[in-house]
């Protein structure tokens, strides 16, 4: 198989996100209306969870694999590279198959600590019933992650890619057929239908294995799996192997349970706070399967496509800061932030302003639904922001300051969730969005934190960019302001999907519009598309 310089696998892989956040996207629109809100808190329910524990097993392995794999290709030590392989394979499945077992054993006890005792809505059997079936998931999916690390070491970007995408077909089609059938067909309750959907995550990694698998086996010579051993491998021991597999792995595993602590952090306390505030247990579940779930596939898309943009960059500034061309390192950054906000900010403000007739087009009309989203869709742009800074720090081998910074934001997301969600109704807001803020704080404050470390520690100037964002803040601002204008001659007041899909093409069009006209007119468009030739050409 054909393998990816780096330019291209950018591109591949990017293709790769976005195809699978677009088709994991497009499902919910037949799967939510089939199981409605109780099934969606559900479902959500069983894979915020089953999030977590893929982290714990998963997380870093597959980054270190495709590291150790392409740093012993180049070294033209292949069977090292193929001990590493599996030794990592054996490393990741002990870790997935322990959390298996605590899935198992300790469903009930989970499912408790995210329902508590709130009464209406799932009850604890059923929370712990899908915990338990999507568990089984953990037994194929991390064994399937370190392949596509082992695939990406070897460059080998479009089988990975596709993997994930076939992955995501073969997961979305069993979902939707199989909940199709349990509830149209053989009339069963709608906790079925959710079993069927969060057992599609194993069969789909099943099928994206097999496919790696077939791949590997096809191209077996492209491998060289049966290198002889090399005078310098021999002296290289599995204790060797094991440390630089941890060593690599470690800073991601860290990082990644850190996000996934967020999770952890709203599920065991928006239901019991809400509900002592007042909410019914229904409502609760509504807010917090529309927060850990539905929401954040909204916003997904907006986030991928920055990633599919930015990403590229943060190479360069990788190269740069090891040449010690720090002059360089300054206008990538910058570059980098700027086009960031260029896409998202008026994306992140359309989409808010829409919320409704977008919620409306994926999960029918839901006012509480679409109240909790309206505020969560500018985590959007927090958390691109967020996102590429932790990048630029990991890049410049700034480990201990990203550590720090994401473990100072999620301390204050444990202390400050509850009291802001109990504060929030002195100042008229809703107690529901509480969370929300709480987490839109955290990242802002982390925004801030990196821009003035970048500031000191490297010495940046964001004074080259001000007046470009400026002028992106302002063609944004005045882009709301005309969509806000036109809502006195078409309301966005919409509660059926045919005229929420008729009122998000007008108003998308008009802002791509005036948006477009504004950009163009202060040359954003075109120094845009010559920062993109010019990072191609580097």
């Amino acid at each position: 198989m054909k393998k990816s310089n780096f330019l291209n696998g950018a591109i591949i892989s990017t293709l790769g996100i976005v195809v699978c956040k677009i088709i994991g996207l497009i499902y919910v629109i037949p799967f939510y209306a089939m199981i409605g809100t109780t099934g969606g808190a559900l479902y959500s329910y069983a894979y915020s969870i089953y999030a977590i524990f893929l982290s714990l097993s998963t997380s870093g392995i597959p980054v270190a694999m495709s590291k150790l794999v392409s740093e012993y290709n180049a070294l033209e030590q292949y069977h090292t590279k193929e001990r590493a392989f599996k030794i990592g394979s054996t490393i990741i499945f002990s870790f997935a198959f322990i959390a298996f077992i605590a899935l198992m054993l300790f469903a009930p006890e989970i499912a408790y600590f995210l329902k508590g005792d709130a009464t209406g809505g799932n009850t604890i059997e059923d929370i712990s019933l899908v915990i338990r079936i999507i568990s089984t998931a953990l037994l194929i999916v991390p064994v399937f992650s370190v392949t596509k690390g082992y695939l990406r070491g070897h460059k080998m970007m479009t089988a990975s890619s596709l993997s994930d995408v076939l992955e995501q077909l073969v997961r979305v089609a069993i979902l939707l057929l199989g909940s199709f059938i349990a509830i149209k067909v053989l009339k069963l309750k709608t906790k079925f239908a959710v079993c069927i959907a969060v057992f599609s995550a194993t069969i789909g990694a099943f099928f994206g294995y097999g496919y790696l698998f077939y791949i590997i086996k096809k191209n077996k010579k492209d491998f060289n799996k049966n290198a002889h051993i090399k005078e310098e491998e021999k002296n290289i021991t599995t204790k060797t192997l094991v440390k630089r597999i941890f060593m690599y792995a470690i800073p991601f595993v860290v990082i990644d349970l850190i996000n996934s602590a967020y999770v952890i952090v709203n599920s065991g306390t928006i239901i019991k706070t809400l509900t002592r505030l007042g909410y019914s247990g229904e409502e609760a579940e509504i807010v917090l399967s529309s927060i850990a779930t539905w929401a954040s596939k909204l916003d997904m898309i907006i986030i991928s496509v920055a990633i599919g943009f930015v990403t590229s960059l943060i190479p360069h500034i990788t190269a740069n800061y090891v040449k010690k061309d720090f002059e360089q390192v300054h206008l990538k950054i910058n570059q980098a932030i700027e086009m960031l906000l260029l896409i998202v900010l008026p994306m992140t403000l359309g989409l808010t302003f829409l919320a409704q007739p977008v919620w409306v087009i994926f999960y029918g009309y839901n006012a509480l639904s679409i109240n909790v989203f309206t505020l969560y869709a500018i985590q959007a742009l927090t958390y691109s922001l967020h996102w590429l800074l932790i990048n630029v720090l990991q890049s410049l081998n700034k480990s201990k300051v990203t550590l720090c910074t994401l473990i100072g934001a999620l301390i204050f997301k444990i202390v400050f969730n509850v009291p802001i969600m109990e504060f929030v109704p002195k100042l008229g807001i809703p107690a529901y969005q509480g969370a929300t803020i709480t987490t839109l704080l955290c990242q802002i404050g982390s925004i801030i934190f990196i821009l003035l470390y970048l500031k000191k520690a490297i010495k940046i100037k964001y004074k080259p960019i001000l007046a470009n964002v400026g002028k992106i803040i302002f063609s944004s601002l005045i882009m709301i302001g005309t969509l806000i204008a036109f809502t006195a001659i078409v309301s966005i007041d919409v509660k059926t999907r045919i005229s929420a899909v008729m009122i998000c093409v007008i108003y998308a069009t008009l802002g791509m519009l005036v948006y477009g006209l504004l950009t163009y007119k202060f040359g954003l468009l075109n120094r845009f598309i010559k920062i993109f030739k010019n990072k191609r050409t580097t």
